[in-house]
């Protein structure tokens, strides 16, 4: 049976590899599609306070607009906003309603193009069991998300707010402490959706060589981004995103070109791994850094969203290394490695055009 004898298997091959291409849409520039808003919602007796802060160039265009027309000033989007926040989010005592107060908008003093929204939300009695509804999805869009940081007499949660959870209820008699729980479900997000970071990661496994070998090409990157997202996170080091996003595609395109030009694995991938790694840990700090938290939260934030990127990265592996090593023990092998290359070295090369002389976002 030959590679060019129309097989099922190979049917069934192709296909799979035009779907890697469709997953790696051009249209997109392997962005992230995600926007998120940062809340703080503190209870201090039977008063509850509400307080978001988003990234207008995140938000559809509308959205942004109404925004920063109000935080402008301007009385008719002022009050179409805060008719939205009382909509969107809403707060139960122990089941009964609280009456949400008067709304402020707020654009941010460092012209960052931030804006903040607040309200003071007023219970019947001090809650024991606190409803939360956030449910913002139908005017900051399908992709939105809200990381809420809870802060209680019992200590401090967190919660994601998604189109499919858009609710979170908490015990205020129970003392529990579990900051950075939302983070890891952003950094698991962040990995699953990042298409730049999952073909990259991709193209260095196609010809990644013997399990060992795998397994080092996984650590070095591990590491690697590892390092780079603390030292931005923290503001150690600042490369722009014009030059980070472009090298980014640029290594899927490096690699790709490697599997289809080289008669063999290359013996040192773990060290291109390590090295594009380092430059891949400035694209996951965005995720944070859009968030502009305080830097008292930077430790947990960084800790939880790190661990949720492994945790994404290792579906992936998981998922993807037996489809490997079967490919590696078939006869078509290296047919399937130079289409799966090739198609990888075309999404990467639109992707560094679009970032180079379009805009990466």
């Amino acid at each position: 049976m030959g590679v060019g004898d129309g097989s099922p298997m190979k049917a069934v091959l192709t296909v799979a590899l035009v779907g890697l291409v469709v997953l790696g849409r051009p249209s997109a520039a392997g962005a992230h599609t995600t926007s998120t808003g940062l809340a703080t919602i503190t209870v201090t007796g039977a008063t509850v306070t509400y307080r978001l802060t988003i990234l207008l160039g995140e938000l559809p265009v509308e959205a942004a607009q109404m925004l920063a027309s109000a935080a402008d000033g301007d009385q008719a989007s002022v009050e179409r906003a805060g008719l939205e926040l009382r909509r969107r989010v809403t707060i139960r005592s122990s089941g009964a309603p609280c009456l949400p107060g008067r709304a402020l908008i707020q654009g941010s003093r460092l012209g960052d193009g931030r804006v903040t929204l607040e309200s003071t939300i007023q219970c019947p009695a001090p809650p024991i069991r606190l409803g939360i509804r956030d449910d913002w999805f139908d005017v900051l869009g399908e992709h939105y998300r809200t990381i809420a940081r809870i802060e209680t007499p019992g200590g401090v949660r967190e919660a994601v707010f998604l189109p499919d959870a858009r609710e979170a209820t908490v015990e205020l008699g129970r003392s529990e402490s579990r900051p950075g729980t939302g983070f890891f479900r952003l950094g698991v997000e962040h990995i699953l959706t990042g298409y730049d970071h999952l073909l990259f990661l991709v193209a260095l496994l196609l010809r990644g060589g013997r399990l060992v070998s795998v397994l080092k090409i996984i650590t070095a990157f591990t590491v690697a981004h590892s390092v780079t997202l603390a030292l931005a996170v923290f503001g150690l080091v600042t490369i722009p995103d014009r030059i980070v996003e472009p090298v980014i595609a640029a290594s899927i395109v490096w690699v790709a070109l490697e599997n289809l030009l080289l008669r063999s694995a290359p013996s040192q991938r773990w060290l291109v791994s390590f090295l594009f790694g380092l430059v891949h840990g400035f694209g996951f700090a965005s995720a944070i850094d859009t968030l502009a938290l305080p830097r008292a939260r930077l430790a947990l934030a960084l800790l939880g969203f790190n661990l949720g990127v492994e945790a994404g990265q290792g579906i992936v592996v998981v998922f993807l290394l037996p489809l490997l090593l079967w490919m590696r023990h078939s006869m078509w092998e290296p047919w399937m490695m130079r289409v799966a290359s090739l198609a990888v070295a075309l999404v990467g090369t639109a992707w560094l055009v679009q970032r180079l002389f379009f805009g990466w976002s």
